[in-house]
């Protein structure tokens, strides 16, 4: 996979948000980059994990998945997926209240997190 920001740019982004930041583009920089982090970690193409309106990125290996909408799909807002990427929220109490939307077979992400822990 071909990465499109910096792991400076995306760490700078991720801690800005941490600080506070919310504007889009610190917001969009930090969620793209984190995204990119996860393909990179566990690739594939059998899960697809959207975070509307920033971005989507396929991983875990298997079934491959390549037109139309994926078997296995997780979404959620971008607080939400940055508070996972930090540690700052947990994997199970963002699903038990409805904050994940998850979808298909092994869409149970929580071995992955946090990407970029304190």
């Amino acid at each position: 996979m071909k990465r499109r920001i910096s792991d400076s740019q995306g760490l700078n982004a991720v801690a800005s948000w941490r600080a506070g930041e919310r504007s889009r583009p610190t917001v969009a920089t930090a969620v793209r980059w984190s995204l990119e982090e996860l393909a990179a970690t566990v690739p594939g193409r059998s899960v697809e994990v959207r975070v509307p309106p920033y971005g989507a990125v396929q991983i875990l290996g298997g079934t491959t998945h390549r037109r139309g909408t994926p078997p296995a799909v997780v979404e959620m807002r971008a607080d939400a997926w940055l508070g996972l990427v930090t540690g700052l929220q947990q994997w199970g109490y963002l699903v038990e209240n409805g904050e994940v939307q998850a979808s298909g077979e092994r869409t149970e992400l929580s071995a992955y997190f946090p990407l970029v822990p304190e």
